[in-house]
């Protein structure tokens, strides 16, 4: 098999900032992932990039790009463009080595159950600014074909837990802005996979709210509070949880009404024990218990979130970086493995991850100029 070269980029729905990621992979087996490194967005990029996604609520059309939406592209393609120039010079990369770059963009509005998946960047600006291939749009047309277009990483968990040769099942939790799983059972060909809930993103808006700053920094707020048990039931009585899998959500398919009233520190607590008991939930849509939960994203470095998803969970619950693992950087890891799995033409979803009628390829491959 051909071995490539491939740098995989991230901008979540928590908005932070962009995650950028080098591997050398055949698209198939692991082989060697490389440096990874985190370039932040500023107040005011972050306050664009919330106005955009609040713009993008009512469009239908997924080309469209009207006002901040468009302005937002704009941004993206360009700051992107900046964390790949700064990321090769950085750690002394020979960018003739580079076979693909891998950009998802930012997600303005996922809405699977009308076909329409949002987002934002411009995959042929940005290979023109490098000067080398961009793989791109790959979630489209697994939702033209009916799929829910997300999660997409899942392929890239099974090749994970391959690599570290665990015995399953083993379950990989990313806790982004929206949580998901990717279920890996020995011998199987497919990963199950579906998105459980909210991770971050909620307990992110509300310290946004509340004081200027968009995260619960290591949980400190969350630890000082008090889950309120029936602002959690509310939360949980959400239709979403009772759906069959495979499923997915956009960012802002939950409210925070539940916990308008509360202090800042019981309203962190009772957002972050919501995300832990859908964790919880979502083992019944499992073939079989999990024997090693293993958690990625930011919510891994929140420690009052880590403690109630251990105490959730009826098996070990370990962070990323406890197998050896670059928790922060696994999503941009991600996209440089479909990044090559697009050039060699291999699914990157499947009926067991997204619903898709079938294994999908996917994405755009757009070349300098």
């Amino acid at each position: 098999m051909h071995l490539y070269r491939a740098i995989g980029l991230m901008s979540g729905t928590s908005m932070d900032g962009i995650d950028v990621a080098l591997v050398d992979t055949d698209g198939r087996a692991l082989a060697s992932p490389g440096p990874a490194s985190f370039y932040p967005y500023d107040d005011t990029e972050r306050a664009l990039l919330r106005a955009a996604i609040a713009e993008a609520l009512p469009l239908e059309d997924r080309t469209a790009r009207p006002g901040k939406v468009g302005e937002a592209e704009r941004l993206i393609t360009t700051r992107h463009a900046e964390a790949v120039d700064a990321f090769i010079s950085e750690h002394r990369l020979d960018r003739s080595t580079i076979a693909v770059v891998g950009f998802h963009g930012q997600t303005v509005l996922h809405r699977p159950q009308k076909r329409l998946t949002i987002q934002i960047g411009d995959g042929k600006a940005l290979s023109t600014a490098l000067g080398l291939p961009v793989a791109w749009d790959m979630r489209a047309a697994d939702v033209a074909a009916g799929g829910q277009g997300a999660p997409l990483v899942p392929a890239w968990h099974r090749a994970l837990v391959a690599a570290g040769r665990l015995r399953g099942p083993v379950l990989v939790i990313n806790l982004g802005g929206v949580g998901n799983v990717t279920y890996v059972a020995d011998g199987d060909v497919n990963p199950i996979a579906f998105d459980t809930g909210p991770a971050n993103a909620l307990i992110d808006d509300l310290m946004l709210e509340r004081t200027g700053v968009a995260m619960d920094r290591d949980g400190r707020a969350a630890a000082a509070g008090a889950v309120n048990s029936a602002a959690l039931k509310a939360l949980l009585s959400h239709p979403y949880f009772s759906a069959p899998a495979p499923k997915s959500l956009d960012r802002n398919a939950f409210s925070r009404a539940a916990v308008a009233r509360l202090s800042t520190e019981d309203a962190a607590a009772t957002l972050a024990a919501f995300t832990a008991q859908t964790l919880a939930l979502s083992l019944k849509l499992l073939p079989a218990q999990p024997r090693l939960a293993i958690v990625c994203g930011g919510g891994a470095r929140n420690a009052t979130l880590m403690s109630m998803v251990a105490d959730a969970l009826p098996f070990t619950v370990e962070a990323a970086s406890a197998r050896g693992l670059n928790g922060d950087a696994i999503e941009a890891q991600a996209f440089a493995y479909l990044a090559v799995r697009v050039l060699e033409g291999l699914p990157l979803t499947f009926p067991t991850t997204t619903g898709a009628p079938a294994p999908l390829t996917g994405g755009v491959v757009s070349h300098p100029g």
